[in-house]
């Protein structure tokens, strides 16, 4: 009896332990994300319009579609600066605070340090090693060096450890030593949530396009050194505000552990389709229907299982050119306004609108699995005040895109256990 009391208790003791090592045991965690161009952001330009900031969004959008589209082997294909959401973050002990661009298509997590041999310019203070507590280089020996893809020893004989190297496709690049230390975030109620033994890099060689404001990057990928798998859950999701909420400084949020259930009525769900790189979260998409017309992919190759990438750093949806053509065309025969140019000279289709275009059609995008019916936030952008847009572009590539503006005002979870992705339609203002 004295056995099983100490047996019980030994359980107890260990229970209590995991739910302290990790804050999402019992409980999930909600974080704010703060798109670039909003109010919150220390990016924001008040002398811009909404046009002009959605302009500057669109090439970045067209910027970033080098990433998925090389001849280089394409995991270290990712270009760092064109993320649209930001997040707050603390890393070390003490805490010290970072503003990362969040990326669903990439996976590691780094900061610029000191001593920073070769830096882009930020404004936040760079991270010291050296003063936090909870630092600690990966040995060369270590198993998370090994397999980490890019990585070599350094050239100190009483302390070797693990160096980490990426080249990005923009010619973006960040080098220094793979670590760990504790990651803090801070949740929408003001709580926080650490994490001890997170790997990062803590960069000494970084340079690119970068605007100033960012330390670096947080990758939510699919890749084993993204945030979303050292948190352990698997789980992750984000409810991304229209960009009129963006400019009534209402925030989109990202969600961990058990927040981040989508459940409920309305809610569809598709299969993850494993690929190379398995940075990147690939669905398969069949088609699309435009007022009751359906639009099959034709070719082969887009047919294929996984030939759409979902991205939250993409702003457009874009498609391979035939059929996009066919798609645009589909629009087109329902909609008897003045075509116009873009006066951002960005998109294709726009139509001359000073208001919302009405007597749309209707538009579902024909996942496997489940359809998702599309609002009006999702198919048109505003690019003047008298222009309104098909959000949606042509590009060379052998896979489409399914861009942000497309995810507005849906819940869009991750299940990397089960391998789905779910879709809620959420008034994500209110969310």
């Amino acid at each position: 009896m004295k056995f099983k009391s100490i047996f019980i208790a030994l359980i107890i003791s260990l229970i209590i332990s995991i739910s302290k090592c990790n804050p999402l045991s019992t409980k999930g965690l909600t974080v704010d994300l703060i798109h670039r161009d909003s109010p919150q952001s220390p990016y924001y330009n008040p002398t811009l319009s909404p046009s002009q900031r959605l302009a500057n969004s669109l090439r970045r959008s067209f910027d970033r579609v080098r990433r998925f589209n090389c001849s280089k082997p394409p995991r270290s294909d990712v270009i760092l600066s064109n993320g649209e959401y930001l997040m707050k973050y603390s890393i070390g002990t003490p805490a010290i605070p970072s503003l990362a661009i969040a990326d669903t298509g990439s996976d590691i997590i780094w900061t610029q340090c000191q001593p920073c041999a070769e830096c882009f310019k930020q404004e936040l203070p760079l991270f010291d090693p050296k003063k936090s507590r909870t630092y600690k280089n990966i040995p060369c020996n270590a198993d998370s060096c090994k397999s980490f893809r890019r990585s070599s020893c350094s050239n100190n004989t009483t302390n070797n450890h693990c160096l980490y190297s990426e080249v990005y496709g923009d010619q973006s690049f960040t080098n220094g030593d793979l670590a760990t230390d504790t990651i803090t975030l801070g949740s929408s109620d003001g709580k926080t949530a650490s994490f001890s033994n997170i790997i990062f890099g803590c960069g000494f060689r970084n340079g690119g396009v970068f605007g100033g404001v960012e330390s670096g990057i947080v990758g939510l990928g699919g890749g084993k050194v993204s945030l979303v798998r050292q948190l352990g859950q698997g789980r992750f999701s984000y409810c991304l505000v229209s960009m009129s909420d963006n400019e009534s400084k209402k925030s989109s949020k990202l969600n961990f552990g058990h927040n981040a259930r989508v459940s409920g009525n309305g809610v569809v769900t598709t299969p993850l389709v494993k690929k190379e790189p398995d940075t990147f979260y690939y669905l398969t998409l069949e088609g699309i229907s435009v007022g009751g017309r359906r639009l099959e992919f034709l070719n082969a190759t887009y047919r294929a299982d996984g030939n759409i990438v979902i991205d939250s750093g993409t702003t457009l949806t874009l498609f391979p050119v035939p059929f996009y053509n066919r798609f645009e065309d589909a629009i087109r025969s329902f909609i008897k306004l003045k075509e116009i140019q873009d006066p951002q000279g960005a998109l294709t289709l726009c139509y001359h609108s000073e208001g919302d275009i009405k007597n749309i059609p209707d538009v579902t995008v024909h996942f496997r699995g489940g359809d998702v019916k599309w609002k009006y936030e999702n198919l048109f952008v505003r690019t003047s005040d008298v222009a309104v847009c098909l959000a949606a572009q042509p590009v060379n590539l052998g896979f489409s895109v399914y861009g942000n503006l497309a995810h507005t005002n849906f819940l869009v979870g991750y299940d990397l256990v089960k391998q789905t992705v779910s879709f809620k339609p959420t008034n994500c203002g209110k969310y």
